[in-house]
C-alpha cells in the first residue's frame, strides 16, 4: 500500500530532501509558498502535484486534507504551520530541523551554529506541535562543522542527512519500530530570524579576525558580510566574501592580493580588519 506523503518547502535546500522522499514514496503533493521557487520547479520537472499558498487559511487546508496523506514533512518551509493543519496526516507531520534539537530552535539554526564557532551540529526529525521546534524527537544525527563550512555548504549537507533520516523514520514509524523522546525544554536556545544588517561589519572598531570569518561563513549566501568605506567620497559597501575574496560595489570579486594592489587604501583596509595574512 502508498504511503501518502505531502511535502512543504520553499527553498534549494528542501529539494534535497523532497526529492530523496519522491525516490522513497513518490510524493502526493507538494506546497511552497512562492511560484517558480525550486521546489515548484522540481514538482513540475517531476510530475508532482504542488499548490503555491501565500498563507495557509482555511481554503489551503481544505484543498491539502483532500490528498489524504499518511504523512506531512516541512523542510525549509519558512511559514509555521498552523495546529488544524498538522493533525490531518494519518501518522504524522515531521519536521526535518537543522540543528541537534533543544539547541538552536527557531529560522536560523545552520548559520547559528556556525557563527558561535560550533564544531558540531546536525539534524533532528521531530513531531511537530503548535510550539516552534519543541515537538519530541524521533532521531538525530551529528555533522561536524568543517573549517570552510558556509551556511549554503552547511544546509547543503544536512538536508542531504535529513532526506535519509525523514525517510527511515516514516519507514519505521510505520513498523512501529521507533518512538520519540521528549525534549529537555530547559536547554532550550533559541535563534532569531537574519536581518541585512546582522552582516554589517563597523569598519571603525572591525571584530576579531575569528570573528569576521564566522560571519563571511555564516551569512554566505545572505545577507553577507559587509562594511561601507568611502572612495573619493564616494560611499561604496564592500564584501567580504568565501575563499579569501573581496567585491567592491559594482566589480567582480578578486583577491585580497588583487584588491591591494587594485585600489591605494586597500592595503590599509586589509590590514585594519588583520586579514592580511590571508592569501
Amino acid at each position: 500500500m502508498k504511503t501518502k506523503v505531502v511535502f512543504f518547502g520553499s527553498s534549494k535546500y528542501s529539494v534535497i530532501v523532497a526529492r530523496k522522499l519522491h525516490e522513497e514514496f513518490r510524493l502526493s503533493l507538494i506546497v511552497t509558498t512562492q511560484k517558480s521557487s525550486p521546489p515548484e520547479k522540481f514538482a513540475i520537472a517531476n510530475r508532482i502535484n504542488f499548490k503555491v499558498f501565500d498563507k495557509l487559511d482555511d481554503n489551503a487546508i481544505s484543498q491539502i486534507k483532500s490528498y489524504e496523506p499518511d504523512f506531512i514533512v516541512v523542510a525549509d518551509y519558512g511559514k509555521i504551520l498552523p495546529v488544524s493543519l498538522l493533525k490531518i496526516p494519518r501518522y504524522d507531520s515531521l519536521n526535518v530541523h537543522h540543528s541537534l534539537l533543544p539547541k538552536y530552535r527557531g529560522p536560523s539554526p545552520a548559520p547559528s551554529a556556525i557563527l558561535n564557532g560550533e564544531k558540531i551540529t546536525g539534524v533532528t526529525i521531530i513531531s511537530m506541535e503548535e510550539l516552534v521546534d519543541a515537538g519530541p524527537v524521533f532521531v538525530q544525527k551529528k555533522y561536524e562543522i568543517k573549517n570552510n563550512d558556509t551556511t549554503d555548504s552547511l544546509l547543503t549537507e544536512l538536508n542531504s542527512l535529513g532526506g535519509d533520516l525523514v525517510a527511515q523514520t516514516i519507514k519505521q514509524y510505520i513498523k512501529g519500530d521507533l518512538k520519540p523522546h521528549q525534549q529537555d525544554h530547559s536547554k532550550a536556545t533559541l535563534t532569531k530570524l537574519l536581518q541585512k544588517n546582522d552582516g554589517l561589519i563597523n569598519f571603525d572598531s572591525p571584530p576579531s579576525p575569528v570573528r569576521i570569518d564566522r560571519m563571511i561563513r555564516a551569512f554566505c549566501p545572505w545577507p553577507g558580510a559587509f562594511f561601507k568605506y568611502k572612495f573619493d567620497n564616494k560611499e561604496k559597501i564592500i564584501k567580504l566574501l568565501p575563499k579569501n575574496k573581496i567585491q567592491v560595489e559594482g566589480k567582480n570579486p578578486m583577491s585580497y592580493k588583487d584588491f591591494m594592489n587594485g585600489y591605494k587604501e586597500g592595503g590599509n583596509i586589509i590590514k585594519k580588519l588583520q586579514i592580511q595574512n590571508s592569501k
